[in-house]
């Protein structure tokens, strides 16, 4: 029996994306032990996980955010006898945490980024565009090249769903709503990190002005505490069938309710993994980044994505970088009539 330590430690949305790759390594290779090493605010993410899988946290914003920190963490972890380190981060951090095993005599294993790839993909110049290797792709890779077996069997963290009615009833008597008559539950997360990712406020609230009209639709509006609870409750509140449920529940109750819909529309965020890992179809939008970039949903259908056509994109991997044009038109000449319109596509198949 082996011991292997699995390093991937941020960003959420990334961290989510290696759940499917573990499982299923873990899974094919029940004779030997996995430890992911990742945020311990994310440790929540890895429920129902094979017996031969355990997770160990590092808090980066706090505790072991110096160099200091990372070593003193690292003197701990190095106790552990691991036969083999695969770093699916790449980065400094991981790269101390890996080049400390290296002197110990451990083999790494390391994920190739494609980081020129990514860069020439984000180039104008480069037309058309070619999708790159999907990031989960890249993940197995490490796993086969560790001389692992490999065999993809993730489908959700809940293996099975659970029997629509009551547990639909369950959360609607939580939320105090009353769901008679409602044939679809859908969700919207419409925030990201980045102003790129993120479609305008006031055609989102489009959106669901026209989901609202629909009787038999129940909407969920999903986002952060604070600034993002005030939009979403304002958005909510001339609706009867439209709730925010922003803080209301804790991330292994968030991804329950995520479970349960029917539809969940966000942007190339976290939550598009959130839903992925919990077997529920997502509408995602996109904008200064590309699916060709290799982070679209675990088993998202390609054609559920919306998005333009523009020759500028995709002008980032991950939507930080300033509008080439100035008027980031890849979202605000966007029609919400689009997004209502792949709603009614999805749902009708």
């Amino acid at each position: 029996m082996a011991h292997f330590l699995v390093i991937r430690l941020s960003a959420i949305g990334d961290v989510a994306m290696t759940i499917p790759v573990v499982y299923s390594a873990a899974r094919t290779n029940p004779q030997h032990r996995f430890t992911v090493l990742t945020q311990a605010f994310l440790m929540p993410l890895f429920m129902n996980r094979p017996e031969n899988v355990e997770v160990v946290g590092i808090n980066t914003k706090t505790t072991e955010k110096s160099l200091g920190g990372l070593l003193r963490f690292c003197s701990v972890l190095l106790h552990t006898p691991y036969d083999a380190v695969l770093d699916l981060h790449h980065v400094l951090r991981t790269m101390i945490i890996s080049n400390l095993f290296r002197l110990k005599g451990t083999k790494v294993f390391v994920v190739d980024k494609a980081r020129f790839e990514r860069h020439q993909l984000i180039q104008e110049s480069e037309w058309p565009k070619k999708p790159l290797r999907p990031v989960v792709k890249r993940y197995e890779d490490v796993f086969r090249r560790a001389g692992l077996a490999y065999q993809e069997s993730f489908t959700s963290l809940f293996p099975e769903k659970e029997p629509l009615e009551s547990a639909r009833n369950a959360l609607l008597t939580k939320l105090s709503l009353d769901g008679a008559g409602k044939k679809w539950w859908i969700g919207i997360a419409p925030f990201a990190k980045h102003q790129g990712k993120i479609y305008p406020p006031e055609r989102m609230e489009q959106v669901i002005a026209s989901l609202a009209v629909r009787p038999d639709t129940q909407v969920f509006l999903f986002g952060g505490r604070g600034q993002e609870e005030a939009i979403l409750q304002r958005w909510a509140t001339p609706y009867a069938n439209v709730v925010c449920v922003a803080g209301r529940f804790r991330l292994d109750q968030e991804l329950q309710l995520i479970h349960q819909l029917d539809l969940l529309i966000c942007m190339d965020s976290a939550n598009m993994h959130f839903a992925s890992l919990v077997g529920t179809r997502v509408l995602s939008i996109w904008g200064a980044t590309h699916p060709y970039a290799g982070f679209y949903g675990y088993g998202q259908a390609i054609d559920y994505a919306v998005q333009l056509p523009l020759r500028c994109r995709p002008c980032s991997i991950y939507g930080q970088k300033p509008c080439r044009r100035g008027d980031w038109a890849c979202m605000t000449q966007l029609p919400p009539a689009d997004i209502i319109n792949k709603v009614e596509y999805i749902l009708g198949n």
